[in-house]
Order: structure tokens, then sequence, then C-alpha cells
């Protein structure tokens, strides 16, 4: 964990995001009091696939088909 003051972060605030990049959590600080927590976005582990489930789902041949239970209402 990195501790900074907020005059300096602004200095040297590209060198900040590559510390964060690397996983390196910083804190910057005013009047000694942590302001801000500067960590890296987690990204997800992997991107979904469009048509990963095809072949997997099924749909019956009635499925339009009227239900016998409201057959009385139609």
């Amino acid at each position: 964990m990195t501790l900074i003051d907020v005059q300096q972060a602004q200095k040297q605030f590209a060198k900040l995001i590559e510390l964060a990049m690397s996983g390196e959590e910083v804190i910057i600080e005013k009047d000694n009091h942590p302001i801000v927590k500067l960590t890296a976005v987690k990204r997800s582990k992997k991107q979904r696939k469009f048509g990963s489930a095809k072949g997997m789902i099924q749909i019956a041949d009635d499925f339009d088909e009227p239900l016998e239970d409201f057959s009385e209402y139609m």
C-alpha cells in the first residue's frame, strides 16, 4: 500500500496509475487523512460468447398451440 499527499499525487499521477494497474493500492491523503483510494478495475474472467448454447435448447413443435385449460375462454 502506498500513501501519498494530494499535492505530490498531482505531480506523479501517471506513476500512481501504473502502480495501481500493477496491483498496488494507492491511498491519497490530505492533511494526513485518507481521501481517495486508487485501485485497478478487475476485469471479468471470460467474455461472453454469443451462440455458445446453440443446439442445447429445444422448443416443442406445439409451443404456439392454445392450451387446453383455456379452451373455454376462446
